[in-house]
């Protein structure tokens, strides 16, 4: 293969750019740095996006091809904004570049190279839902009756475990020991999936989505000229949010930037997706990897106040892992220190929030800048329910409100079962989660349930497991059917001489949880979920009550469903705020088992948990409140609780602490 490397370049002059007056002298010396490798590590607030784009129009101004530049991202959004900037600075066409996500410029290399690997010119890339099925046909050809286990993963979760295999470049064996423990007794099971699913992608000439990343590393191993050619075509890799990178992404940054051209911008504090593959270590050992690196720090932060900053920094220098130095310095001039409230419990830390939010508001602020962030989703129960009785409009931008979730509506569809069990619509949600029941089917198993509990003078619940309602069930859902009569038969008995808290508990330890290990991936997350459904029903003394509080709360929810999302506050977990900026935050369950989370501490992996505290607090322009429960009643009794271990090693000379009357004034 001739590879044509003489192309002259096209002659364009780009507007004057004065460098030096525009960035500030880390932005400048990291823009202007000789050839790498180069590792800039770009803390919290401190114009990453501008080092970037400002570095591109260097190397453009300095005589370098916009084809001989290679732009590596992780979203559509970031490349996209990147070089629109360095257009607006240089005239230079997106177009152009070599820009995009890893996937968009794998699938760009396949299109060119992909026989090489064997892949079919017109191969065609599967959507998420595509490629599911394919897995499904794959898996019932291997095994037709695996899908009719519920505990077994559906093909969503079953895809996921493939996918995680693929992109941190292990085996399906340490993938389950290490993210899925549920299924360590499908380990061989998988492995013979996965065989068959890459066997039937093959026949039918297509592609998942992270095969665009598995075959560009292939046919980079694979062909030694096509590699060389493009360790030379590309004089200058630059990758964004370098912390962010799975073994696999790193693997080829590493082989496409082997002229050590490369430029890697990111911010080891803020590795914080590790359960989604990113590899805390590519950041860290890049300079190993990389011999004669250069390591330049850019600690100018321009988003917060010193004193949050202060705290920030008190922060990540207790960590215990390995890291890179970094101080940020605060470019706004100096106020209030943040507030560490203490409140007894759930509900109090969140009318505590309510009373601050309507100062703020009455102070003009506007409420799209006051965020509320949580380490996970169901810590916000209490915060969602006091904001909407208190009528203030707020928008969850980290998924849908807690009682709108599936899993939530499907618990609470079974106590709304075992309570009236003429209740239709929850038996129909119900029963259709069973293999091969649609709806016609759930409508003619009600009518007949319903019809021998009338003729036999019994329960409704109690003729689910009738030899003659059983019989019209379909075969491949029958056990199901019967494991779920049976939960609902030990929650009804509960109903009738326990709370509704222990009937919620027994819920959970019947069928449903069996049904949620193979439905879906986040099967713990979801668990957690219901669990504090637990603590939310021990403040109800009948079923009755707990059934129409829910309903209210939702049906409030709805009556206030604004469009202008201008007028409502956030609410969200501290994950989806990264990348994120607002004038206040509060953040909430500031205690140990909370934040850090208990699997985290159970697994003894805190440090990540450091990390992610640390990006919630780089959230906060001007005001920071952290705030912790000293009471938990999540998984029912009353439990007390300790501030988090990253709040008790904080100096208390850093924070003001707020004691809450009982009038929750301040």
């Amino acid at each position: 293969m001739d590879f044509d490397l003489s192309q002259p370049t096209t002659a364009f002059e780009i507007p004057p750019i004065d460098f030096k007056e525009d960035l500030n002298d880390e932005q400048y010396a990291a823009v202007t740095a000789k050839p790498g490798p180069l590792l800039i590590l770009a803390g919290a607030g401190s114009g990453k996006t501008r080092t970037l784009t400002y570095r591109v129009a260097y190397l453009l101004s300095k005589g370098i091809d916009p084809k001989d530049i290679l732009l590596l991202t992780f979203t559509n959004k970031a490349a996209k904004e990147m070089l629109s900037r360095v257009e607006d600075l240089t005239g230079y066409e997106p177009r152009r570049f070599w820009g995009g996500t890893f996937h968009s410029i794998g699938h760009r290399l396949l299109r060119l190279h992909g026989d090489t690997v064997g892949l079919a010119k017109n191969f065609t890339i599967l959507d998420a839902g595509e490629a599911e099925t394919v897995l499904k046909h794959a898996v019932e050809a291997v095994d037709k009756t695996f899908f009719k286990n519920k505990t077994y993963p559906k093909p969503g979760p079953l895809s996921s475990i493939i996918s995680m295999t693929r992109n941190t470049c292990s085996s399906i064996e340490e993938t389950i020991a290490h993210y899925y423990p549920q299924h360590h007794e499908l380990t061989e099971n998988i492995q013979s999936f996965a065989k068959a699913y890459e066997s039937r992608k093959q026949e039918q000439k297509v592609v998942d989505y992270d095969d665009l990343l598995t075959n560009w590393l292939k046919l980079m191993d694979t062909s030694l000229e096509i590699r060389e050619y493009y360790n030379q075509r590309f004089k200058h890799t630059l990758v964004d949010e370098y912390q962010d990178t799975n073994t696999l992404q790193a693997r080829i940054v590493d082989i496409m930037g082997a002229n050590h051209q490369i430029m890697a911008v990111g911010d080891d504090a803020q590795c914080i997706y590790s359960w989604r593959g990113a590899n805390y270590e590519n950041i860290i050992t890049f300079p190993d990897r990389h011999p004669d690196t250069r390591i330049l720090r850019i600690e100018t932060n321009y988003r917060s106040t010193p004193e949050i900053l202060t705290l920030a920094n008190s922060v990540i220098q207790n960590r215990e892992t390995r890291g890179f130095d970094k101080e940020l310095r605060a470019f706004k001039p100096s106020s209030q220190v943040p507030y560490v409230v203490q409140a007894m419990d759930g509900k109090e830390q969140a009318q505590f929030v309510i009373t601050r939010i309507r100062g703020l508001l009455d102070e003009g602020r506007d409420p799209k800048q006051i965020a509320v962030l949580y380490r996970a989703h169901y810590q916000a129960l209490d915060m969602q329910m006091e904001l909407s009785r208190a009528g203030i409009p707020y928008q969850i931008t980290s998924g849908v409100r807690f009682f709108e979730q599936t899993h939530i509506k499907d618990m609470v569809a079974h106590l709304r079962l075992v309570y009236n069990p003429s209740d239709a619509p929850s038996f129909m949600r119900l029963v259709t989660l069973l293999p091969k029941i649609g709806e016609k089917s759930a409508q003619k198993l009600f009518a007949l349930t319903k019809e021998n509990a009338e003729k036999f003078q019994k329960d409704f619940i109690d003729v689910l497991n009738d030899p003659a309602v059983v019989a019209k069930v379909p075969g491949p859902a029958r056990d199901e059917w019967k494991s779920l009569a049976l939960s609902l038969q030990d929650m009804k008995q509960t109903n009738e001489s326990s709370t509704p808290d222990q009937v919620v508990e027994i819920g959970l330890e019947g069928w449903y949880s069996l049904y949620l290990q193979g439905a879906y991936a986040n099967y713990v997350n979801r668990m957690d979920d219901l669990r504090s459904l637990i603590g939310f029903a021990t403040r109800f003394e009948e079923m009755q009550e707990l059934i129409a509080q829910i309903t209210l709360l939702n049906s409030e929810v709805a009556d206030r469903n604004i469009e202008d999302s201008d007028a409502a506050i956030r609410l969200t977990t501290v994950h989806q705020a990264k990348g994120l900026e607002y004038d206040v935050v509060f953040l909430i369950g500031v205690a140990e088992n909370l934040f850090p989370i208990r699997r985290a501490v159970e697994a003894g992996d805190t440090e990540e948990e450091r990390r992610l505290f640390y990006v919630a607090v780089t959230r906060a322009r001007d005001e920071l409140y952290l705030l912790f429960p000293k009471m938990n009643t999540k998984r029912g009794p009353s439990i007390f609780l300790t501030p988090s271990r990253f709040l008790q090693e904080i100096p208390q000379k850093l924070y003001e602490p707020i004691r809450i009357r009982r009038n929750y004034g301040w």
